[in-house]
């Protein structure tokens, strides 16, 4: 007679009815099954699918031990099989929906970060990123129902139970850190993008909207920079990387190209709408997928530095970057260690930062607060620069005719009256710019001017060809 073993049955229902599988689970991880207490507990409402997935343990290990013991093992779906030949059904042209129902029908109890995890072996497998991508689209099935209602109550019911989601929750709840400022983009994202479904027939209304969507741009922007690569590096899950973020990608373009040729006939706006259900999918994936990933790796160091970071970006729907007011936005200071300079902004030693000077393609001079030439970039000039002027006056190095513009200039930037001044010219045959710019430390405050002259024929040259 076939012993057989059903998975979704509880621990302590297996192990009553087996009881040489106690020794075997033990061996594999569920070091407290041998103790009554907890078999008697938690061993009545703990299947073992279920615990596998706490305890951490790869259910294809136990599914083997158990088999290797002479056992039939039941409720068992071999998640890389069957989500490879979701791939080979989608690539032979079948259509999206019906490999959908069938994700559903398979995958309606497993945990939305348990198919981020199967995508990530996918792809450390060897199969191509591209095709793991068409994924994105099916396995936003474990999300959406029938009904919005339906689609939130899936949504809360799939991570209900998970930790890193409980994670996620209490960052979102801390007003201004970055995690509730990209659920806060999200939240305006989707009743944006529920009012553009609404008001699809009204010309005008839709093409505002669609202008207002594309600031969806600068919340994928930042998920690139700050949230996929640090994933993927730092913590080697690299499943968003290379799947998340290649849709995001497609949903930003194709809004580009929307806005581009505004036709509004059939065929476009069911291009839009289609277009706007993926956008809302995303949200979905970022709230429950890749927000309680981040909550559950990254250090607090890593958030501080991915707020400080956010400042670069255009606020997106919002008029302003929310404030996480336990972080001080002051720059570090900056300082020699190691052998290297140390900026707030990275490192390097004295010699890349030599060659990274003499490399930039034009002639650089810095004069400090005190007027006095500090600083020349090494090699040809048209404007010479003789070494021996270093510490000198800058005014003295400048005719007497020219002088008083020199210290008109300096003195609107120590004064706060201009931050630049652009000077074109004609120098021995080629077309010049040369731009002086008030340097200012990170408070404001003048610390000297810089001179910035660089030959600009070959832009002239390039403005001339598209002419032509």
């Amino acid at each position: 007679m076939n012993k057989k073993i059903d998975l979704h049955k509880s621990v302590f229902e297996i192990c009553t009815q087996y009881p040489e599988v106690i020794d075997i689970l033990y061996q594999l991880g569920f070091t407290e099954i041998t103790k009554q207490t907890a078999m008697q507990t938690a061993g009545r409402v703990m299947t073992l699918l279920n615990g596998a997935k706490i305890k951490g343990i790869d259910l294809n290990l136990i599914v083997e031990a158990l088999q290797k013991a002479g056992f039939e093992v039941e409720g068992y779906v071999d998640r890389q099989a069957l989500l490879k030949s979701y791939i080979q059904r989608l690539n032979e042209g079948e259509n999206l929906e019906s490999v959908r129902a069938d994700f559903v029908q398979n995958f309606k109890e497993v945990d939305a970060s348990e198919i981020m995890q199967a995508e990530q072996e996918m792809i450390m497998s060897g199969v191509p990123f591209w095709e793991v991508q068409q994924l994105c689209d099916v396995h936003s099935a474990l999300f959406h129902g029938v009904t919005r209602q339906e689609k939130i109550e899936q949504a809360e019911k799939a991570v209900e139970d998970s930790l890193q989601q409980k994670k996620a929750d209490a960052l979102i709840a801390m007003a201004g850190h970055p995690l509730s400022t990209f659920a806060l983009e999200n939240v305006y994202l989707d009743k944006l993008l529920e009012k553009a479904q609404e008001h699809i027939e009204d010309t005008e209304l839709t093409l505002d909207i669609l202008n207002q969507l594309r600031d969806i741009s600068i919340h994928y922007a930042k998920k690139g920079d700050l949230l996929y690569p640090l994933l993927k590096v730092r913590y080697d899950i690299s499943g968003p990387s290379d799947v998340m973020w290649g849709v995001d990608g497609e949903i930003r373009d194709q809004l580009r190209r929307l806005a581009k040729n505004p036709v509004m006939d059939t065929d476009w706006k069911e291009t839009y709408l289609n277009t706007i259900q993926r956008a809302q999918e995303m949200i979905y994936k970022e709230n429950n997928i890749l927000f309680p990933l981040c909550a559950q790796h990254f250090t607090k160091e890593e958030w501080e530095q991915i707020y400080k970071d956010s400042f670069g970006y255009e606020p997106c729907l919002m008029d302003s970057v929310p404030v996480w007011e336990e972080v001080s936005l002051n720059q570090a200071e900056m300082k020699v260690q190691d052998q290297e300079v140390v900026f707030p902004s990275g490192h390097m030693n004295p010699k890349q930062l030599r060659a990274l000077l003499n490399t930039i393609p034009m002639e650089i001079s810095f004069v400090d607060e005190q007027n006095i030439n500090r600083y020349f970039n090494e090699g040809y000039k048209l404007f010479k620069r003789p070494n021996m002027a270093i510490d000198r006056e800058v005014f003295s190095c400048h005719p007497p005719k020219i002088e008083p513009m020199v210290r008109k200039i300096i003195d609107d930037f120590r004064n706060g009256r201009k931050d630049s001044v652009d000077v074109w010219m004609e120098k021995m045959g080629k077309t010049v710019l040369v731009r002086y710019m008030a340097i200012r430390d990170e408070n404001g405050e003048y610390v000297g001017t810089g001179e910035f002259v660089q030959e600009m024929d070959f832009a002239k040259e390039h403005f001339l060809k598209q002419r032509k």
